[in-house]
């Protein structure tokens, strides 16, 4: 949802978005930009709440996954057509990754929402995509930043949204609890309080949960960092990975116009520059 306001800063400040990239939600949101659906897509995010976010969350609780990801997609679907990536109206490119064989997977041709499914997939979250012979996860395991994949033309500059910067773990502080209508579900209830129980007071708040999911964070956060260094970007906003959680959706509004605010600084300082 920061891409979002990022977006909607830059489009309010005269640029113009030829060509995106993106992995994970990053290809959610480009994908929704591509086809021209960004101000649907601001409203239908305000429009959600909690509950409903629970009622688009289709639970499996399958050996490989938590939930099948459909039920939000279909959602989508009824306000943003699912096109061929090559017709949208400018060049895009998504990032997945191909858990068999181990490699990057981008996608710049073929349907859209297959290229969005395979990229939001998060292991152990999604259930995982079966894509021709092979499967599909998150494309944050080999290209989390994908600024690389992007289509350029001479002349163009290089704008990066970065919602996975460098953070500082929380210790000391509470749990988080599950939200209540899942609870009910006796059996999802009783394996997260199982895993994030304390592992001891040398180590507060650090479980197999938190340590499975902080590990995960680190290795997305050194990527972003390389992709960075790599492509040096020539305006970067960037927000910690720890600034919002999973169940902050009901926030929407809140995390947009933090998007729009990072953005704005990183104009300034850009615009600055050149004007120098």
């Amino acid at each position: 949802m920061a891409h979002i306001g990022a977006i909607e800063e830059l489009l309010s400040r005269g640029y113009e978005i030829t060509s995106v990239s993106g992995t994970s939600i990053g290809s959610l949101i480009g994908g929704i930009f591509a086809a021209g659906k960004i101000s649907e897509a601001h409203d239908w995010f305000c429009s959600l709440d909690i509950q409903q976010i629970l009622s688009l969350t289709d639970f499996s609780f399958g050996l490989s996954h938590l939930v099948k990801g459909n039920k939000v997609l279909s959602a989508i679907k009824e306000w943003v057509p699912d096109s061929d990536i090559e017709s949208l109206p400018i060049p895009a490119a998504f990032v997945a990754t191909d858990i068999l064989n181990s490699r990057e997977v981008v996608f710049t041709r073929g349907k859209l929402f297959d290229a969005i499914r395979a990229s939001i997939s998060i292991p152990m979250c999604f259930e995982p995509y079966h894509f021709k012979d092979t499967l599909l996860v998150d494309g944050g395991l080999t290209n989390p930043f994908p600024l690389n994949r992007v289509a350029r033309t001479k002349g163009d500059i290089l704008v990066g949204v970065n919602i996975s910067a460098e953070d500082r773990m929380q210790t000391g502080v509470n749990i988080p609890t599950l939200p209540r209508k899942v609870q009910r579900i006796s059996g999802v209830y009783k394996l997260w309080n199982k895993l994030s129980k304390d592992a001891g007071e040398w180590t507060p708040q650090i479980n197999y949960a938190s340590l499975i999911n902080r590990t995960i964070d680190v290795q997305i956060q050194a990527g972003c960092r390389n992709m960075v260094r790599f492509c040096q970007p020539d305006v970067l906003a960037e927000m910690p990975q720890n600034a919002y959680s999973t169940f902050d959706f009901d926030k929407a509004k809140e995390i947009m116009e933090k998007g729009r605010e990072l953005m704005a600084a990183a104009l300034d300082e850009y615009e600055k520059k050149e004007n120098q």
